[in-house]
């Protein structure tokens, strides 16, 4: 009895492995591209707040796009996208200074790009009054 149970058995552990590991993958390669997505999210935002920061205290357009690539280091800076209104010859004091930046993140698993779609664009939006 036992003989022929074991008989019947065999593989069977092979072949929930075979149909749960895809899954697990999918998974752990999910987490890692909403990771670095986050990531990029997080390190823009840190970058408009420098940046925004900068033009409060009287920066000029050079020093707030200096202020921005130091905080976004770690992003490719060619990609990165800035924008500064009002321009640097119009602002006043008192008046709001916004800062936007913007960041394409390529996904590399394949998988992933038919879900999302590829690149995520994040960006960060900031405003602060100028001093």
């Amino acid at each position: 009895m036992i003989i022929t149970r074991l008989k019947h058995e065999n593989g069977q552990a092979a072949l929930e492995l075979a149909l749960v590991i895809p899954l697990l993958l999918l998974l752990v390669f999910a987490v890692t591209e909403m990771g670095r997505v986050g990531y990029a999210y997080i390190t823009v935002n840190n970058a408009a707040r420098a940046g925004a920061r900068v033009a409060s205290v009287g920066g000029n357009d050079q020093d707030i796009l200096t202020s921005i690539d130091n905080s976004a280091s770690f992003l490719d800076l060619n990609a990165l996208t800035v924008q500064i209104s009002p321009g640097e010859s119009v602002r006043q004091s008192g008046q709001d200074v916004t800062i936007e930046v913007e960041y394409p993140v390529q996904l590399i698993i394949p998988v992933i790009q038919g879900v999302i779609p590829n690149p995520v664009v994040v960006g960060a939006r900031l405003s602060m009054r100028l001093e």
